[in-house]
């Protein structure tokens, strides 16, 4: 049974505008407001641990994600092989993704993506305190996110990120620092709930649940949470309410029609080759199947030519995509990316 608390308005410090006191039962915490590519949170996180000295440590991670950051050898030697055949070349595109859109920031600004969170856990190792992981498992959101999502809205997701990514450049330290100020964020999160519902839902809304009830069942009397700017005010509403943090773990169950378009779709590609050779004759069905090889072989190997694989990988993406576009449980992508890897052990470069 969860012990209801209050929260404390007060800001104690100069300058502390991102630094908010809590208390739950007889725990006293405090929120740390951060932004993942800033320097000034950096020094922050550091001098509030050091200066509150805590028993615990929260940080704004799951347990891939801690590893990722703080296993810099665990990327590069990662599994690709297992990776393919475990499904989870998506997941890790898109991890690859939003660490390259940070990391471009990063490089200019002079700072590591998540440098605030790694001095966090460096000054909880140095002061005794114990780390205590707050954020919902990554796969479980992205999961969610994209499961909510209708085709519409996963497109318009799609291009507000690459064109995110093409904005990079023009973010500077001075706009970063803006963002942390909680008016801007209001702002940032409304528009996106316009834009997005869902995405805001499931990003922001049940993650500022997970982590609120998170960060008040920490262990220990004394907590200094570090968390990303923008989730601070959905923390401190959620603070006081009752949180089911089973249904958040939740993974979302498979589509409904899913498993019958999977197959569907390729069967009946199926069917329109045996109806042309028994209809159009044994030369209508062949140049069909002759023009589904040439279709689907050119455009699988384009992409992989676009990604600048290695020749081999291309003719495999070629020859597999006739094939693999008919089974649902196989990509091309999946064919190509494994000649890839074996190319990449053989020749000695993983």
């Amino acid at each position: 049974m969860e012990t209801k608390s209050s929260t404390e308005t007060e800001k104690d410090a100069p300058g502390a505008g991102d630094v908010h006191p809590m208390t739950y039962g007889d725990k006293k915490i405090i929120l740390v407001g951060t932004a993942h590519l800033s320097r000034a949170s950096t020094d922050l996180v550091e001098r509030v641990i050091g200066e509150e000295k805590p028993d615990t440590v929260c940080v704004e991670l799951c347990a891939s994600r801690y590893d990722s950051l703080t296993q810099k050898k665990r990327w590069e030697d990662t599994d690709l092989i297992k990776v393919i055949r475990e499904k989870k070349a998506m997941l890790l595109f898109a991890n690859l993704l939003l660490a390259h859109f940070q990391k471009r920031i990063g490089a200019r600004l002079g700072i590591r993506p998540g440098e605030e969170i790694l001095r966090a856990i460096q000054c909880a190792g140095t002061s005794g305190a114990q780390i205590h992981l707050v954020d919902r498992d990554i796969r479980t959101t992205l999961s969610r996110a994209w499961h909510r999502m209708g085709l519409r809205a996963k497109f318009k997701l799609l291009y507000q990120f690459i064109s995110s990514l093409v904005e990079a450049d023009e973010i500077s330290e001075a706009d970063i620092e803006e963002m942390k100020k909680k008016d801007v964020l209001d702002s940032l999160i409304s528009e996106m709930g316009q834009a997005l519902p869902v995405v805001r839902e499931v990003l922001i809304d049940e993650r500022d649940r997970y982590l609120s009830h998170m960060i008040r069942n920490a262990p220990g009397n004394k907590v200094v949470a570090v968390i990303g700017a923008g989730h601070v005010p959905g923390v401190k509403r959620y603070w006081d309410q009752e949180i089911d943090i089973e249904a958040l773990k939740q993974m979302p169950p498979k589509g409904r029609y899913a498993g019958w378009f999977k197959w569907g779709f390729p069967g009946l590609i199926v069917v329109l080759f045996v109806v042309g050779f028994f209809t159009s004759g044994t030369s209508t069905g062949a140049d069909m199947i002759i023009w589904w090889a040439i279709t689907t072989g050119t455009l699988s190997g384009l992409g992989a030519a676009l990604a600048l694989a290695h020749p081999l990988t291309i003719l495999s993406a070629i020859l597999s995509a006739p094939l693999t576009t008919l089974h649902p449980l196989i990509a091309a992508g999946w064919v190509a990316g494994l000649v890839e890897v074996l190319q990449e052990k053989f020749a000695g470069r993983l």
